[in-house]
C-alpha cells in the first residue's frame, strides 16, 4: 500500500471558480485552477501547458499563503504525464437498498413453508450474533383447480400468507418487547406478478441515521449499510445449526436484484475528509483538538445537507525521473476536489479537468429513490 500526500479542496456552495490571474488574489475559500505562470487555466488553454495546479484562498493567511496542490501534468497536457489515475465519484444523498426476490416454490399442498431472513449491518451485528435472524412459517394451499389429488399450489395465496405473517410478527405479537427490532422495522414486502410466476419481493429499508457527537476529533461519520440473506425451506423453523440448516430443504429460487450501497459525497463525509486531511495542508497548528479554540487554522467550507461530486487525481512528483523509484516504494500525491453536485461550478471544473486529464464518467450510480412501491 502506498502513501499519498493528499490535499482536499472543497468549493464553497455557490462560489464561482476564480477568474483573477494570481493566487494572491484568491478570497477566502475561493477555488481556482492555475497554469505555470500563475494565470487562470481554462478549458481552452490548459492543454498547451506542461502542467497545472489547484489553489484555494484561506481565511487565516498569517504565516501561510494560499492552499495549493503540487504540479499535475495530464495525458493531454504538453508535458510528460505524471498522473497515475483520476476518477470522479458522483454525489448521491440516497443509498441504494437491497432488493431480493424469492420464486419458483417447489412444495406440495399442505406442506409447511418457512421463509428466513438474516439482516446484517454494523449495529445489527453488534446486537445479534450472526445478524438479525427470524423466520415465519405458513402452509402451502392447494390451487382451486379441481385436481384430486392436488397437483399444484396456489402461489399467490402462499406469498400473500407469507407477507401477512411477516406483518403479524410486530411489536406486541407474542409479547415482543417494544424496544426490539421487528421485520417491518427492517423490510418491506410485496408480491410481484400472479400465478406460478409470482414472486415475493423483499426490500431492505434505509438505515436510521446515527447520532453525530459534537467533537471534531471523534471521527463521527460512519459508513454503514443493511444487507440481508433470504431463503425458503420446507418444514417448520427449528433450532438446528444455522450453518447446516441454510443448506437443507431449500425449495425456491432466491435472487438479489439490487445490492445495498452507500450514500456518496454527503456533507458528513466531506466534513470528515476535511478533518482527516487537515494536517497535510495546514501551515502550522496541525493537530485538531476537542476545544475548538485551539483550532484556529481549521477551515470548513462544507454546507450541511449538500451533496458533493468529488474528483480524485493521483500523481507522482513531476521530477520523479530523478528519484530512486521502484514498485516497493511508492510516493505520490492526491488531489480531492469536492464541488456541489450538479452545480454550474461542477460543470466549469469538469470542462477544465477534462481538457487536461481526459474525459471520465462517475464510478458510481446515483440513486434518487431507495425502493419501489411496496404493500
Amino acid at each position: 500500500m502506498d502513501f499519498s500526500l493528499t490535499t482536499l479542496f472543497v468549493n464553497p456552495v455557490g462560489s464561482a471558480l476564480a477568474s483573477a490571474d494570481s493566487t494572491q488574489d484568491l478570497t477566502a475559500g475561493q477555488l481556482g485552477v492555475f497554469l505555470p505562470d500563475y494565470t487562470i487555466a481554462t478549458a481552452g488553454n490548459i492543454a498547451a501547458e506542461k502542467y497545472f495546479y489547484v489553489a484555494q484562498g484561506r481565511e487565516n493567511t498569517y504565516l501561510q499563503g494560499s492552499k495549493r496542490s503540487d504540479r499535475v501534468s495530464g495525458s493531454l497536457n504538453a508535458g510528460v504525464s505524471n498522473v497515475i489515475e483520476w476518477y470522479k465519484v458522483a454525489g448521491s444523498a440516497v443509498a441504494s437498498v437491497q432488493i431480493t426476490e424469492i420464486d419458483a416454490f417447489d412444495v406440495k399442498a399442505g406442506e409447511d413453508v418457512t421463509v428466513t431472513l438474516r439482516a446484517h449491518s454494523s449495529y445489527i451485528d453488534t446486537l445479534h450474533f450472526n445478524g438479525f435472524t427470524k423466520s415465519v412459517t405458513v402452509p402451502a394451499v392447494c390451487l382451486a383447480c379441481g385436481d384430486d389429488p392436488c397437483a399444484s399450489i396456489d402461489v399467490d395465496t402462499l406469498i400473500d400468507a407469507i407477507i401477512a405473517k411477516f406483518a403479524q410478527a410486530t411489536v406486541g405479537a407474542g409479547g415482543i418487547n417494544a424496544d426490539n427490532k421487528t421485520f417491518l422495522d427492517l423490510f418491506d414486502f410485496e408480491r410481484v406478478g400472479t400465478g406460478v410466476t409470482a414472486k415475493l419481493r423483499i426490500h431492505g429499508k434505509p438505515l436510521t441515521k446515527y447520532g453525530v457527537p459534537c467533537d471534531i476529533a471523534a471521527e463521527p461519520h460512519e459508513y454503514d449499510r443493511m444487507w440481508f440473506r433470504a431463503w425458503a425451506h420446507k418444514g417448520a423453523d427449528t433450532t438446528a445449526d444455522f450453518l447446516v440448516e441454510d443448506q437443507c430443504n431449500v425449495i425456491s429460487n432466491t435472487a438479489d436484484i439490487q445490492e445495498a450501497g452507500y450514500a456518496t459525497g454527503t456533507s458528513e463525509e466531506i466534513a470528515q475528509l476535511e478533518a482527516n486531511f487537515y494536517s497535510y495542508q495546514a501551515g502550522y497548528l496541525k493537530h485538531l483538538y476537542r476545544n475548538a479554540g485551539y483550532n484556529q487554522n481549521f477551515e470548513s467550507q462544507v454546507v450541511a445537507g449538500t451533496s458533493y461530486d468529488t474528483y480524485y487525481v493521483k500523481f507522482t512528483d513531476l521530477e520523479a525521473s530523478g528519484m530512486n523509484w521502484d514498485s516497493r516504494l511508492s510516493l505520490d500525491s492526491t488531489i480531492i476536489i469536492a464541488v456541489e453536485a450538479g452545480s454550474a461550478e461542477a460543470t466549469a471544473l469538469e470542462a477544465i479537468l477534462f481538457a487536461a486529464l481526459g474525459t471520465v464518467t462517475a464510478d458510481n450510480t446515483v440513486y434518487t429513490t431507495t425502493t419501489t412501491t411496496t404493500v
